[in-house]
C-alpha cells in the first residue's frame, strides 16, 4: 500500500511539473524564419527583475495554451540585449510586439490586463 501511495504522489508531482507551453529564447535567425514563413509571432521584452514582466508571463503562457492562439510563437528578448531592442525599436521592458509575418500588428508596454494582452496576441493571427 505504501508503494502505491509513493507512486501516486510521484505521478502527481510529474503532472504538476509538466512544462508550460514553450517560449522561445530570442534568436534572430528563428525570428526571421518565422516572419518569412508568415507565422504569427509575439516578441516579449522581459527583465528578470521586472515586476510587470513577471505578471505578464503567466498570462502569455495561458494564452498560448489556448487552442485558438496556439499558432502564435512567443520569442523572449532579454531587456539587457540593447542591440535587439534597438532593432525592434523597443525602449521599455515588459513590451509586447505582435507580428503577422513581417507586418507589425501592434505593441504595448506595461500592460497586465489579460483581455488587452489577448487582443494584442490575437492581432498576430
Amino acid at each position: 500500500m505504501r508503494n502505491l501511495t509513493v507512486l501516486s504522489l510521484a505521478a502527481l508531482l510529474l503532472i504538476a511539473a509538466a512544462p508550460a507551453p514553450p517560449f522561445h529564447a530570442w534568436s534572430k535567425p528563428a525570428f526571421t524564419a518565422a516572419q518569412d514563413a508568415g507565422q504569427p509571432v509575439v516578441v516579449f521584452v522581459h527583465a528578470s527583475w521586472c515586476i510587470t514582466c513577471r505578471k505578464q508571463e503567466p498570462i502569455l503562457r495561458q494564452l498560448i495554451s489556448d487552442p485558438a492562439l496556439k499558432a502564435v510563437t512567443v520569442f523572449v528578448v532579454d531587456y539587457s540585449d540593447k542591440a535587439t531592442l534597438k532593432e525592434l525599436n523597443v525602449v521599455d521592458r515588459s513590451t509586447l510586439v505582435a507580428f503577422h509575418g513581417k507586418t507589425e500588428r501592434g505593441r504595448s508596454s506595461f500592460v497586465t490586463d489579460p483581455a488587452e494582452i489577448r487582443a494584442l496576441v490575437s492581432s498576430a493571427l
